[in-house]
C-alpha cells in the first residue's frame, strides 16, 4: 500500500471511531480477555428497513492469527 492510501484509510479510521466510540472500546475490552479457540463472536446486520440477518461463528485455532491482527488494528 502506498503512502497516499495509508493516509486515507487512517483519516477513515479516525473518523469512524470518532463516529463510533463505543466499538474500539469493545475490541479493547475483547483483546484484554484474549480471543481464543472456541469462543463466540455473533455478527447482525439490520437494515434501515428493520430486515435483520445475523450469524455467528465458533473460533478455531486456524482464525487465531487473523483475529489478532484485526484487534491490532481496532487498537491503532
Amino acid at each position: 500500500m502506498d503512502i497516499g492510501n495509508m493516509m486515507k484509510a487512517a483519516g477513515a479510521w479516525n473518523t469512524f471511531k470518532r463516529n463510533h466510540p463505543k466499538f474500539p472500546a469493545f475490541c479493547r475490552a475483547v483483546s484484554q480477555r484474549g480471543i481464543r479457540e472456541d469462543s463466540v463472536l455473533e455478527i447482525a446486520f439490520v437494515t434501515p428497513e428493520g430486515e435483520r440477518l445475523e450469524t455467528n461463528l465458533k473460533v478455531k485455532a486456524s482464525d487465531l492469527e487473523l483475529l489478532g491482527q484485526f484487534m491490532d488494528l481496532t487498537q491503532k
